[in-house]
């Protein structure tokens, strides 16, 4: 932290879309300083630098990793190069927010854990959903709905990188080597909240479509709780407007999209009927948000920096580890091997 402003001072790691939406939310956090950004190419690490006015720039991770000018490292790189390139920070004191998902497997995000542990630095995903005001009316509200019986969720939505994949060209979206893929992408989004919520399911049944190139372009997964169903239906090749539901005994809560929830709506169940009884009007629940939403991951995690905490109790260690054991099951059952998954 800087000792004259109280600013956490940020470096970035990965220069695309991503990098520039998170940028944009964090600087409503009057506590965020953009300090330094690291790219392999000098140039493009120049042109960002230009483009967010960047003061420092870096082509060496590890460089900016040992620099006293930054505090904590927002890491948005390829997949397959979360983990090492967290661990490699925390090594030199950093503190870490990393983008979804946190590793390419389970036993990656375990050695994250460990070194956040063993260096004593704040590490967290950047799960954005599950820190939104929305999310949190949503954990408000759970208990209105009874004894909750299922979860339904579904982010579907076809990629454009698809159309050139059909033409033959693999980009990264569906390169395993990069461990990348629909559910790696996307279907992250579904499960997380889920485990937030839930925690881990007793049982994990999913089927999916493999394309060529040995990424899953879609997927289905059901889950079994205790007394509780859940499914959730993701995809990069075919749209959904399907919202997200959780069902109880009492009533049922339903968000717009699980991604980027913008309404939530609770409905009473009203007395059983035999289907000619009056109809429950649905309740707008949503939260007023006036910040830009990937504002709120960024100030979770400055929060947790500045009190001295090693992890969020929303996007937490235990969180974020359960959710990538689910998706190494669910990979297992579709047989897609990722490079990353040979130690």
């Amino acid at each position: 932290m800087d000792k004259h402003t109280g600013k956490v001072r940020f470096g970035v790691v990965g220069t695309n879309f991503i990098t520039d939406w998170v940028i944009a939310g964090a600087r409503q956090d009057e506590r965020f300083e953009l300090a330094a950004v690291c790219s392999r190419k000098q140039e493009t690490a120049d042109a960002f630098a230009a483009k967010h006015q960047i003061p420092h720039t870096f082509t060496s991770l590890e460089e900016m990793a040992k620099s006293p000018l930054v505090d904590a490292v927002y890491i948005a790189s390829p997949n397959y190069l979360h983990a090492e390139q967290s661990i490699l920070c925390m090594k030199h004191g950093k503190h870490v927010l990393c983008e979804k998902p946190f590793a390419s497997n389970a036993r990656e995000v375990g050695e994250m854990i460990i070194a956040s542990r063993t260096y004593n630095v704040t590490l967290m995903e950047a799960m954005k959903p599950t820190l939104t005001p929305n999310f949190l009316s949503v954990r408000e509200n759970l208990g209105r709905l009874g004894t909750v019986r299922r979860y339904f969720s579904s982010y579907c939505q076809y990629s454009s990188r698809y159309d050139k994949f059909k033409e033959g060209i693999v980009l990264n979206a569906f390169k395993p080597e990069l461990s990348n893929g629909a559910m790696m992408d996307i279907g992250i989004y579904t499960v997380y909240p889920m485990v937030v919520l839930f925690g881990r399911p007793d049982k994990v049944d999913a089927s999916g479509i493999v394309l060529s190139s040995g990424a899953d372009g879609q997927g289905a997964v059901n889950f079994e709780y205790d007394g509780m169903n859940a499914t959730v239906l993701y995809s990069k090749i075919a749209n959904s407007s399907l919202p997200t539901e959780i069902q109880g005994e009492d009533g049922n809560m339903t968000l717009d999209r699980i991604n980027i929830i913008s309404k939530v709506t609770y409905t009473p169940r009203l007395a059983a009927a035999s289907g000619k009884g009056p109809v429950a009007e649905p309740q707008d629940i949503s939260a007023v948000t006036d910040r830009d939403e990937y504002y709120y991951e960024v100030a979770e995690f400055i929060d947790l920096v500045l009190s001295g905490r090693r992890e969020s109790a929303i996007n937490s260690h235990e969180h974020s580890l359960i959710t990538l054991e689910i998706i190494d099951e669910v990979r297992r059952q579709l047989g897609i091997v990722y490079p990353a998954d040979q130690e």
